[in-house]
């Protein structure tokens, strides 16, 4: 049974992308690439451009210029579900999960794009769409849920799991479909040291492992220089430094957009109390409404 990463990871190639919204420029004849199997990661301050990046990549924008290209196929004017079945998988930064469902049926949904049933079927629950449901049941079960060690909430609803279950519980859905690229869009956001300490070693195990294709964007700027092969720094919608973690770190440009100096060490150290402050207050936010 084939595992998501065993069909192949994939190039992405964007290449001169522009886009706006009336007079409002978002992104700038943005190129760069993610190569196979690694983990490239999309870095910039707020209003960057990051977001809107990300949504022409999956298919949520049509940018004005330019192209997204996945393994050498223009995809730049694909919907979202089109890209699902060439090998897309989204993870959100706000949690997109149904609450109310178990988290083996929510994982279940992240297939939806490759099913073969049809609807009649599926609601007879008979011949090839039953063997189909269990032969899905047992893969999320082996692959995935072992994988991420969740096993012991697997039919507990996903209302009653904490915040960093729920976005493992995500991680897990966008597993399901089998990504050729995975796109994690703040995997981390709101996390504690110790969540966010499991979840990057879950994201490095899924392109060790299965090989699959990464793209991340992240504030955690720890996480970013730790589990990164490529970083790509966005400021006003442009590429202004695009290279190893350690060269994007030093670069002065990068430097000047977070902080309006030269001090890398400065950078770094304001960038890790950010992304902790976040956390902090984020989850101080939800135990309130809790």
């Amino acid at each position: 049974m084939t595992a998501p990463g065993e069909t192949g990871a994939a190039r992405l190639e964007v290449e001169g992308l522009s886009l706006s919204f009336g007079g409002l420029k978002a992104l700038r004849g943005v190129s760069f690439s993610a190569e196979p199997g690694s983990i490239t990661a999309l870095i910039g301050p707020n209003g960057a451009g990051k977001t809107s990046m990300f949504n022409c990549i999956s298919g949520f924008y049509k940018p004005q210029q330019g192209s997204v290209r996945f393994d050498g196929r223009d995809v730049t004017r694909m919907h979202p579900p089109e890209r699902a079945g060439l090998g897309f998988a989204r993870t959100f930064q706000n949690i997109a999960l149904f609450r109310g469902m178990t988290v083996l049926d929510n994982i279940k949904l992240g297939r939806h794009a490759h099913m073969k049933t049809g609807l009649l079927q599926a609601l007879a629950y008979w011949g090839s769409a039953q063997r189909e449901e269990m032969e899905l049941r047992a893969e999320i079960e082996r692959r995935i849920i072992d994988f991420l060690e969740i096993d012991h909430i697997r039919n507990m609803p996903v209302a009653s799991l904490s915040y960093g279950l729920q976005k493992r519980v995500e991680l897990a859905r966008a597993l399901a479909m089998r990504p050729r690229i995975l796109l994690l869009d703040e995997p981390v956001a709101g996390m504690n040291r110790e969540e966010t300490e499991d979840m990057a070693r879950f994201i490095l195990d899924v392109k060790e492992e299965w090989g699959t294709t990464i793209l991340m964007v992240e504030h955690d700027m720890g996480m970013v220089m730790d589990i990164s092969d490529h970083v790509v720094v966005l400021n006003f919608g442009e590429v202004i430094a695009s290279g190893l973690p350690h060269e994007v770190q030093a670069d002065p440009h990068v430097t000047e957009a977070y902080l309006g100096s030269g001090d890398p060490a400065a950078l770094m150290a304001r960038l890790k109390g950010e992304a902790g402050g976040k956390a902090s207050a984020e989850r101080e936010t939800r135990e309130d409404v809790a």
